[in-house]
Parts: structure tokens; C-alpha cells; sequence
């Protein structure tokens, strides 16, 4: 798209959730897998709370559900306390992989839903949710958990992880 041409509000949103989810996030959680090895990364700090590993594979299989599956119409094949039970170690590179594949999928959808779908209803989790609803959720639910694994980063290294050590104030790709 060129400069002269102008975007309808839907497809800005719809843009701007794309950017969020994988040049904003995404980055925020493989510096953070960097950081750390396998145990680590599914360390709970108490039986009540989950690991980062949970929660990479909880952001992969609600926005697989919320979006792949609720607007791109893939099958529903989620077992969400599954996500929370794992307590055998993944490797952290199958990790940030799934979550990659994940969102590059993701990407596709959000880039062909046309923006005037925005104001109609899927079924989502049981719910009857509208599109612009669903795709704001994602957005939101995988920002709140990227903080959480963030906070959990820095709790266990002691250390700044240098998110905007650089002009433009957004994530690189990939920090080394």
C-alpha cells in the first residue's frame, strides 16, 4: 500500500494487532527465552503459578483458538488445562518455534480478513463473540502475559533486558 492510499479504520486495527502480536511481543518473549535455559523456563515459583513454558504454550493455543481456529476456521482441537499441566520440560527451542508458527499463521489470517467482518459474531469458546472483539482480546491477552513472562525473566536473572536500547523504541527481531 502506498502513502497516498488511505486504510479503513478495521484495516488499521486490523495492521496494528499484526504488528503487536509479532514485531511488538513476539520479540519481548524469544529475548526473554535467550536469556534462559530449559529449567528455567519451566520453573514455577510456587504451585499456584506457572512457568514461562505454560505460558508460551497458553498464548499459542488461545490465539490458535481465538483466531486460527475462531476466524481462520482451522478445527478447535484445544485442551486448555493441558497447557497449564505440562510440567515436563520442552526444549526452548520447540517452544519458540510453536510460537512462531503460531503467530506467522496467525499473521495470514489477520491480513486476509477483509475489515468489514470486523462487526460479525464467531463462536468462540462456546461464546458468541464479534470478530473486532476476538482479535482485540488476543491482542490484549498475549500483552498481559508477555509482562508476566517478562517480569518472570527478571526476576530470575537479575538483569535489564534492554527492550529499547536502541532509536526507534520497538524490539529487534532477534537479540544476540
Amino acid at each position: 500500500m502506498n502513502q497516498n492510499e488511505t486504510l479503513s479504520v478495521g484495516s488499521a486495527f486490523l495492521i496494528q494487532s499484526v504488528e503487536y502480536l509479532l514485531n511488538d511481543y513476539l520479540p519481548k518473549i524469544q529475548r526473554c527465552l535467550d536469556q534462559l535455559n530449559d529449567d528455567q523456563i519451566w520453573w514455577r515459583p510456587n504451585p499456584s503459578s506457572n512457568s514461562i513454558g505454560n505460558l508460551v504454550l497458553h498464548l499459542s493455543g488461545n490465539i490458535r483458538q481465538w483466531i486460527l481456529c475462531g476466524l481462520g476456521n482451522e478445527v478447535d482441537q484445544r485442551v486448555r488445562d493441558s497447557e497449564f499441566a505440562q510440567a515436563e520440560i520442552i526444549p526452548r527451542a520447540d517452544l519458540e518455534r510453536l510460537l512462531s508458527e503460531t503467530l506467522v499463521a496467525v499473521k495470514t489470517v489477520l491480513e486476509t480478513c477483509p475489515s468489514e467482518t470486523l462487526l460479525e459474531h464467531r463462536k468462540i469458546q462456546g461464546k458468541d463473540v464479534g470478530v473486532l472483539e476476538a482479535v482485540y482480546h488476543v491482542t490484549e491477552h498475549f500483552a498481559m502475559h508477555t509482562g508476566q513472562i517478562i517480569t518472570l525473566t527478571k526476576l530470575m536473572t537479575e538483569k535489564d533486558l534492554a527492550f529499547y536500547d536502541f532509536p526507534d523504541t520497538r524490539p529487534r527481531k532477534r537479540w544476540k
